[in-house]
């Protein structure tokens, strides 16, 4: 089978997804052929994508997010305002995306929940098997645990996932618990964690570890840690505007995003502090460490995987980057990962079992574009 990945680059997770997937089908005996990755201005494919891709890596401009002044939360107006106008654009990139399907004539086309893919699958119906991967499926489930209090937020991710999976055959749902899925056409699977995971030894440090992409929330932690300076924190976070292992005063440190030394830290950290993302939080819980996520600002999946990742029993939420709670739950809370860990022992029978079996055709929507308006039709089986 030769399957082609189309990869959302907002954040890390999706790309680490991707990279533990190919491993999974070259060892199965699979060919990925390409991994086309949506990036844009402030948002380039990382050093360690490129290093550890044993394939070809494309670059399509994509939809992404765009945050307030602080840098914290996620500014939906501007997103979806300067989305609109990118629309000519992102078509242009549609057509560099059926090139490379074309040249590359996959069995498969693999969505990491990339809107723009999400469009070609809508838009070009390509004639082979469309599979969509992402955690964020989940929410098709009766078992998912929605937000409370943002409707107009809950609508932006359902409408979120309804565009990345335009026309697909099937979705795959990436869960932190073992669920038995309500629907035929969503297959749910334990998460896909980089190699290096399953071979790392933990042990209980002195220290916590914390993880702030948005680095408004690290400076919410200084302040938090200027009135607690005892305790020992390691950050990890993206700002190079500073050195890398910065420290601004005694018992804080900020490091440069760096995969192999984040792992390090998080084999020997005391618990873990993040925004409420879904691999690293992961990763905590298959090595056994706590953890306190706070979920970004106006992202409601982020709100939603709080409230699942507690209830898988990974650990608490917190509105702030303030440890005190955190600093209580550690001192009472033993973490156990037995449960997670055989969880993550089915991950490639299920994965590889729904990618290669075959589709049945289904009733489906077909996005047809005049130069003036788009127009919705139901109307279409898959042949």
């Amino acid at each position: 089978m030769r399957a082609l990945f189309i990869i959302q680059g907002e954040g890390r997770g999706h790309m680490t997804q991707a990279l533990a997937l190919s491993q999974i089908l070259t060892e199965a005996g699979h060919e990925v052929t390409s991994m086309i990755i949506g990036t844009n201005k402030r948002r380039e494919v990382p050093a360690y994508f490129q290093q550890k891709s044993d394939t070809k890596v494309h670059t399509v401009v994509s939809p992404n997010f765009f945050y307030d002044k602080g840098k914290k939360s996620i500014n939906l107006w501007k997103t979806g305002l300067v989305n609109g106008l990118n629309i000519p654009q992102f078509l242009s990139q549609l057509r560099k995306i059926n090139q490379i399907v074309k040249r590359e004539k996959p069995d498969v086309i693999i969505n990491f929940y990339d809107i723009l893919a999400g469009m070609y699958f809508g838009i070009y119906k390509p004639k082979v098997k469309r599979i969509c991967i992402a955690h964020q499926y989940l929410a098709e489930d009766r078992s998912f645990p929605f937000a409370e209090g943002s409707p107009l937020q809950k609508r932006c991710f359902l409408l979120t996932n309804k565009l990345t999976s335009l026309n697909t055959h099937k979705k795959i749902a990436l869960s932190f618990r073992d669920i038995k899925p309500d629907s035929k056409t969503l297959t749910i699977a334990p998460p896909l964690l980089r190699e290096e995971i399953f071979n790392l030894t933990p042990s209980k440090g002195d220290f916590i570890l914390a993880y702030v992409v948005n680095p408004g929330y690290a400076y919410d932690l200084m302040e938090w840690h200027k009135q607690n300076k005892k305790i020992r924190l390691h950050c990890f976070w993206d700002n190079l505007e500073q050195k890398d292992e910065w420290s601004p005063w005694k018992n804080i440190t900020f490091h440069h995003i760096n995969d192999q030394k984040f792992l390090s830290f998080m084999k020997d950290c005391l618990g873990y502090v993040s925004t409420a993302g879904f691999e690293s939080i992961c990763e905590a819980m298959y090595l056994g460490k706590p953890v306190m996520m706070v979920p970004v600002e106006n992202q409601y999946e982020q709100a939603c995987n709080a409230l699942d990742a507690v209830k898988a029993g990974a650990g608490i939420a917190n509105h702030q980057f303030v440890l005190d709670p955190f600093l209580k739950h550690l001192s009472t809370h033993t973490t156990e990962s037995t449960d997670f860990k055989h969880w993550m022992g089915l991950n490639k029978t299920i994965i590889l079992e729904a990618l290669e079996a075959p589709v049945t055709p289904s009733r489906s929507l077909i996005l047809n574009f005049t130069p003036a308006i788009p127009r919705l039709f139901t109307i279409s089986t898959d042949n």
